[in-house]
């Protein structure tokens, strides 16, 4: 089945999460970019398997999803207590996924019904796509005309409401000629670089390669890329960030070749509650995933793997964290309390 583009702003075409009023459709972001096949969740349990697959993946996404999931629970008169404790288990460390289920939670215990939760469940939805359009614009003001970035994972359209978070920044860059050159790196073991990103931007007519992960750095010293821009899985509240695996090693290598490196996300993604991204628990995914390819194994039997889903990047390698609230250049627990405390 093929996307239906939206008619919005331009280099942004794809919705991977739509609510059908009694069911969730979701664009299965596993068989991307070879087949767009969409699955109907029809209860919490269903979203709940789809978000611990891999089906809907990116903090912002698997939040608006979960959320959707409340809905269906209260429609179909389940115990929304399990089922806020199933969702909330389907994956640990993107902490979107907590704030819209505390906040569905805050809605339930003030007596909303199930309308009341849908209303709730699309104001999440609306308003992530509103700040992500926002973060866009703030982010690439950042940046220098005629420049190249890197970009990691997929934090576009598919991973959120739409536009996206870093890749909203790069659309948005792209959009005002501000980003001349845009790289994106394939992001094993999911390949969601190569697999997803590279979908979203030869869709939406943006110019891209794509390169290997280990050839980040040599990219870094060609003097090809001035920025970097990643998204985020947690914001711990001195700064410190979880995103998907890799984005460590790609801050570091910035630092050394005097790249700068932006983080986007939006504010649900900060954790204040977090002192430090020590403190942030990093999911942990079957090894299997390492030992295989598209369901191919590629390495021999016996073979064991190691498999983090996540790492974090101190705060002192990041240029600057972009969220819908405004910039903070060169963050530290002072300027994030600043913006984020209560």
């Amino acid at each position: 089945m093929t996307i239906s583009p939206t008619p919005t702003r331009d280099h942004d075409t794809v919705r991977a999460v739509q609510w059908q009023g009694d069911r969730l459709r979701l664009l299965d972001q596993r068989l991307l970019p070879g087949e767009e096949r969409w699955i109907d969740c029809r209860d919490a349990a269903a979203v709940t398997q789809a978000i611990r697959d891999l089906v809907v993946r990116g903090a912002p996404a698997i939040g608006i999803a979960a959320a959707w999931g409340v809905v269906l629970a209260a429609q179909q008169g389940q115990s929304l207590d399990d089922v806020l404790v199933m969702l909330r288990a389907a994956r640990p460390t993107a902490v979107n996924l907590m704030w819209a289920l505390d906040r569905m939670k805050a809605r339930i215990a003030a007596g909303a019904d199930a309308a009341a939760l849908e209303r709730e469940a699309q104001a999440i939805q609306d308003e992530d796509l509103a700040a992500n359009r926002h973060m866009g614009e703030l982010g690439a003001a950042l940046i220098a005309p005629g420049s190249g970035v890197l970009t990691h994972c997929n934090t576009g359209s598919l991973a959120t409401a739409g536009y996206g978070t870093a890749l909203g920044v790069i659309r948005a860059g792209v959009a005002a000629g501000r980003i001349h050159r845009v790289y994106a790196g394939e992001t094993r073991p999911w390949q969601q670089g190569a697999r997803l990103t590279m979908y979203e931007l030869v869709r939406d007519g943006i110019p891209a390669q794509l390169i290997a992960d280990s050839a980040a750095a040599h990219l870094m010293k060609s003097g090809a890329v001035q920025w970097v821009i990643v998204g985020a899985d947690r914001i711990a509240a001195n700064g410190d960030t979880a995103n998907k695996i890799g984005t460590y090693q790609l801050a570091i290598a910035a630092k050394y070749h005097g790249v700068k490196f932006m983080v986007v996300a939006p504010s649900s993604t900060v954790d204040m509650a977090t002192a430090t991204g020590e403190e942030i628990e990093i999911e942990l995914r079957d090894p299997a995933e390492l030992l295989a390819t598209a369901g191919r194994r590629t390495v021999v039997d016996g073979a064991q793997a190691w498999n983090p889903v996540f790492d974090v990047a101190p705060a002192e390698l990041i240029t600057a964290i972009v969220t819908e609230r405004g910039v903070i250049e060169r963050p530290d627990a002072i300027a994030m309390q600043a913006m984020f405390g209560s």
